[in-house]
Formats: structure tokens, sequence, C-alpha cells
């Protein structure tokens, strides 16, 4: 530790307090104190009262990841149960800094990283805290199968799914269950077009959930999800689907003609294949049979 903070606590008698900074993917912000006041320094308010209590950090020489934990109260403007469900918080950047709360320019980051997983209960949330170096332990490389390996958007597969056709919206007309509802949209498309895309919330900014099956319903689609969104769907809400990939080559082919950017190996041979023996009256040349 070194600057005006030090020589700060190298007086002895000091005023420090900690500072957490929570940045959502979204870009929203939120700070928290332990100090009995708020403070604010680089456009950002810690909020104080919030009952955050961060653990102890714990830190490591070499490529260990550097990890802690916070522990709070849900908070209806902050940290809510619906937020913390929607997936908002999910990867969220956070610094930790040491501050001079009597003179905020004295400071010093402590620690920097993004949330892991967040657990909630009787009215508290319990958050890991994982550094930086967790991006290390990440897995590399490519794996050798048939089916797709990249997710229908993404950078591999570099297709624009917001395009019309593949992303539409919606007004849901009728809840038949908490997974299965009614979709009103514009336009006509295939049976099971949406499935295995997903459902988006207008209303809340992040928050998708996977489409298990899609069916026409008279002019509208009845979409079943993989589970119960956190936040009630109500008819009424509006929302958008989003087309649906199997990873398979036919459906890259027909349905996206996004071939090229295709990150399976739809030639690949079976076990059934690998494990055939000769015979008489067919051809062994390892050709495509596709």
């Amino acid at each position: 530790m070194t600057g005006a903070l030090d020589t700060h606590l190298q007086t002895g008698l000091t005023s420090v307090c900690r500072c957490w900074k929570i940045t959502r993917r979204d870009g929203v912000c939120i700070g928290f104190t332990d100090h009995d006041a708020d403070i604010s320094f680089d456009d950002t308010l810690f909020q104080a009262g919030s009952g955050l209590s961060p653990s102890a950090l714990s830190q490591a020489s070499g490529l260990a990841v550097d990890n802690t934990e916070a522990i709070g109260a849900l908070d209806a403007d902050t940290l809510s149960e619906a937020s913390i469900a929607a997936g908002l918080f999910d990867g969220a950047e956070v610094v930790a800094y040491l501050v001079n709360w009597a003179n905020v320019a004295e400071r010093e980051t402590q620690f920097r990283g993004h949330l892991g997983e967040i657990t909630r209960a009787g009215g508290q949330f319990k958050a890991e805290v994982r550094g930086l170096t967790d991006a290390l332990n990440q897995s590399r490389g490519r794996v050798f199968q048939k089916p797709c390996s990249a997710v229908l958007g993404d950078k591999a597969c570099a297709f624009d799914a917001s395009q019309t056709g593949f992303t539409v919206d919606g007004v849901v007309s009728e809840a038949l269950t908490d997974r299965q509802f009614v979709v009103q949209v514009d336009g006509t498309y295939p049976e099971r077009w949406f499935e295995r895309g997903v459902l988006r919330l207008a209303a809340q900014k992040g928050q998708s959930i996977s489409i298990k099956r899609d069916d026409i319903q008279g002019t509208n689609r009845s979409v079943t999800l993989w589970m119960g969104s956190k936040i009630a769907i109500k008819v009424g809400d509006a929302v958008q689907l989003v087309a649906g990939c199997d990873r398979q080559f036919k459906t890259c082919q027909n349905k996206f003609q996004n071939v090229k950017n295709f990150q399976g190996f739809p030639d690949l041979p079976g076990e059934d294949w690998v494990m055939k023996l000769p015979s008489q009256g067919q051809i062994h040349d390892g050709g495509s049979r596709r």
C-alpha cells in the first residue's frame, strides 16, 4: 500500500472504511459501504446501512483464485430477490476499496473480480466473489463433435439473431401455467420455430428464459418454458421470442443459411461406423454418406 492512504494509516489514528462497487452487465452501478454514513466518489454513491457484510478476503500468489463472499439484506431498491432471480447480477463486476471516509481521495483498490454464485434465504443474500484469475480456470479449445459447439448469435456463430423473423415482438394473451403461455405475434412462422430459443421480458432487461417447446395455436404461439419465471409473467406483458437452434448441420444450412460458421463436424464417424466390419456389397472409401 502506497500513497496518501498509507501515510494516513501510519499515523495510528485512522478513519477508514470499506466500500464495494457492483457494476451489472447492463451498466447499472450500485455502491455499498460499512461506514455509518453514505460516501461518494468516482460518480458512485456508496450507501450506508445496506447490511452488506464482506467476509475475509483470501489472496494468494501464483494463479490461485482470490475469493471472498458478501452477505447482506435483500432490498427492493438495490439488491432485490426479483433482480437476482432474473440474473441481472450474474457475472457483475466487483471492486472493493479501503477508503479514508474523512478524505475519500485517500483510498486503495484492494480487490477486483466478479460475482459468482448467489444464494437467497430468509430475506438475505450470500454472494460468492471471485478474483480476476478465475477466468484462467475456464475451459479452452474445441470439442470434436457432430453438433455445433457455438451458441446462436455468439462470436463463433456470428449470426445476427436480432434480424427480422428471428427476433419477434409479441404480447402475452394467455397464461396457462407459470411455464406455458400463449403469445400473440405478428406474422406466421413454422411449427417449433422458436423451440430451443429464448423468451425475453421487455420490462426486465437481461431476463431471458429458455423455450422448451413452441407450437402454433391459431394465429398465436403456445410457448412452454423449461422453467418458471421468477418474475411473474402476466397477460398483456410485452415479450420477445428469439428463434431456436438445435445445433444440427441441416438446421444451420436451411434455417439460418450460416453453414460457413458451423462449429461442428457433421461428417465425424460415429461409434457404429468405427465398430463396423468390412463386408461385400458396401462401399468403404471413407466418403460422406450425408
